[in-house]
């Protein structure tokens, strides 16, 4: 049985097709429009998985929508009457896109479907829907290497539901317990992403990276007046303080006075206030998922958790709930945001829907590394290549990699595109963009000539799986980049007491290990574990580079500029190399050069794509 997938209409939109409960394909719409946090339609997704299952349309046994639409539209008319007259800018500001797409958005899928895998095929009667927090609870547990687990999913808000606990046991997963819009930790993460000056629903990262840079001196007034948070975990926001259910902003001029000031306008530079006020929102956060996590162990006994929703995202909160031990075990959904939802919602389909049984590997979870995306053979890489007018090696896989090795321990940024594209927002060795940790100036390197961003932002290691507890104070798998760890001390450098004395952004020229590329300045990394069974190629260079250098670790951030989406073909691996300052790329089994191409095939990149 073939089921497809589909998140649409709001956020990411994604395709995701499973055969008999395996994953075959996934893939954000993104990736081919080029255009960051594509809503549309995933036309260009559901092709590929079509494609890469080799099936007619007609085999597609069901479609699955990730949420409920009419669901959603009773939260909007609920809410406008819960706050009337005052939401109704906001009301009717959104009224004309709900009434023309989204109210009747049965009509509009199978319209779509139509003219994408034709009309010969009766969708109506096959198209299903999931619940929003069903289906991310289901792409949580499903995939997860867990027998029984205790679920936790948190987000800014689905229908109505904003946080969700369920319990999962073999094929059954149930919901438990919701908390309900406008309380949300996710909108709450997204007022102070807005306040600080970047744009919702893409900046919170940002905030978590700035964090580190501030203290959390505003915690306890966020505690006090935004939030009330029950010793269980579950919180109610006051409204008073938020514009987000009734306005076009997320916070109003009650919140401005709390704070001091009025929002930070995305173009004016950042203060040490900004960095104090994400600290503070950062470290609320933390308090809630620990809470949350406690209460949840002790009402189901479970020993496992998993973890989807935008806030699942947040590496530093999941790396301080792996420490404090309150599970044995921790799996977070690597496409744990709206993308992730077509794949829980296909697998609600076979699991719940359909009651087939669940079989788990204990060792292994089902989302074969995330690596779920398109794959491109050598001819077709050839191709695109001789399009693009590229000048290019073709090398064995031994001379392949340990080129890129030896390109890397000279300080080269390389451009690194192998195998299946990735599913989720993180770059995992399959659309990369690697480079020495070692290298003392390689962070603001990598921010300010290749990927055009602000200089804060931190980097992640790829480390290889059995080196992590060498480096790092972390000993368990995160193949995804989810969970943060700190440097052991015994890499850490010493710092001065002047050196420790700087404050925000001073902070950042200050090496603080001997790998000070992927070392924020609290210490802290976000981890990649690197294993050869899922990515054998992308464990060799490292293994190389060790052999080396005695370091195995590289240097992983996404391949593309900032606002650009990850690169998904060889023509969008080309263009983003020759428009920034990468030095070396290695797609498929050919290495390329910077000083070896056509000086006039390079393009200003800098200003291609909005900044997010």
């Amino acid at each position: 049985m073939y089921i497809l997938g589909v998140s649409a209409f709001y956020h990411d939109s994604a395709a995701c097709l499973i055969k008999d409960g395996k994953i075959i394909a996934a893939a954000q719409e993104e990736r081919f429009t080029r255009k960051k946090h594509d809503a549309g339609f995933p036309q260009n997704a559901i092709t590929y998985c079509v494609d890469e299952a080799r099936i007619s349309s007609s085999e597609i046994d069901h479609v699955v929508f990730y949420e409920k639409p009419f669901i959603k539209f009773e939260r909007l008319i609920e809410t406008y009457l819960a706050f009337a007259p005052k939401g109704f800018r906001s009301f009717a500001s959104s009224m004309p896109s709900w009434i023309k797409e989204k109210l009747f958005q049965k009509s509009v899928l199978v319209s779509e479907l139509s003219k994408l895998l034709g009309d010969d095929v009766n969708w109506r009667e096959r198209l299903l829907f999931s619940e929003h927090h069903f289906s991310h609870a289901a792409s949580a547990f499903y995939p997860s290497p867990f027998q029984s687990a205790a679920v936790l999913t948190l987000d800014g808000v689905g229908e109505w539901t904003t946080t969700s606990l369920a319990v999962g046991n073999g094929k059954d997963l149930k919901v438990i317990k919701e908390i309900h819009f406008p309380h949300s930790l996710g909108l709450l993460y997204s007022a102070f992403t807005y306040y600080t000056g970047f744009k919702v629903n893409s900046g919170e990262y940002k905030v978590m990276g700035l964090a580190p840079y501030g203290t959390p001196k505003y915690a306890d007034l966020i505690k006090e007046n935004l939030i009330n948070i029950a010793d269980d975990g579950s919180f109610q926001l006051d409204m008073s303080y938020f514009n987000f259910a009734t306005g076009l902003t997320m916070t109003n001029k009650k919140f401005d006075a709390l704070f001091g000031g009025p929002p930070r306008k995305s173009e004016m530079e950042l203060t040490q206030r900004e960095m104090d006020l994400a600290a503070s929102v950062q470290k609320v956060t933390e308090e809630i998922v620990v809470k949350l996590a406690r209460g949840i162990a002790a009402e189901t006994g479970e020993r496992n958790l998993c973890l989807a929703g935008g806030v699942a995202l947040n590496c530093v909160a999941n790396g301080i709930l792996l420490r404090e031990k309150i599970f044995e075990k921790v799996w977070i959904q690597p496409a744990a945001g709206d993308a992730g939802g077509a794949l829980g919602a296909a697998l609600s389909v076979w699991y719940a829907h359909h009651d087939n049984e669940r079989t788990v590997d204990s060792n292994n979870d089902a989302m074969n590394g995330s690596y779920l995306g398109p794959e491109f053979s050598n001819s077709e890489i050839e191709m695109a290549l001789e399009e693009c007018g590229a000048k290019y090696h073709k090398l064995s896989e031994i001379d392949l990699v340990d080129q890129v090795a030896s390109a890397l321990s000279e300080e080269k940024a390389v451009g690194w595109m192998q195998g299946r594209m990735e599913f989720g927002p993180r770059a995992l060795g399959g659309r990369s963009i690697i480079a020495d940790p070692r290298s003392p100036s390689m962070q603001k390197l990598l921010n300010l000539k290749v990927k055009y961003r602000e200089s804060f932002r931190p980097f992640a290691p790829s480390v290889l799986r059995e080196h992590v507890h060498e480096w790092f104070e972390h000993d368990a798998d995160s193949p995804y980049m989810l969970l943060v760890g700190n440097v052991k001390e015994d890499r850490r450098l010493t710092i001065t007491d002047e050196e420790n004395a700087l404050f925000g952004i001073a902070k950042l020229n200050v090496p603080r290990s001997s790998i000070p590329a992927v070392t924020h300045v609290d210490y802290s990394a976000r981890i990649q574990t690197v294993h050869s069974d899922t990515n054998s190629r992308y464990h060799a260079v490292i293994t190389n580079f060790f052999e080396k250098t005695g370091c195995p670790i590289v240097v992983n951030t996404s391949f593309n500029v900032r606002g650009e989406p990850i690169i998904c073909t060889p023509e969008d691996a080309f263009r983003c190399f020759m428009g920034t300052g990468l030095d070396v790329m290695a797609v498929g089994d050919y290495l390329l050069f910077k000083d070896e191409q056509d000086q006039a095939l390079k393009e200003s990149y800098e200003d291609l794509y909005e900044l997010d």
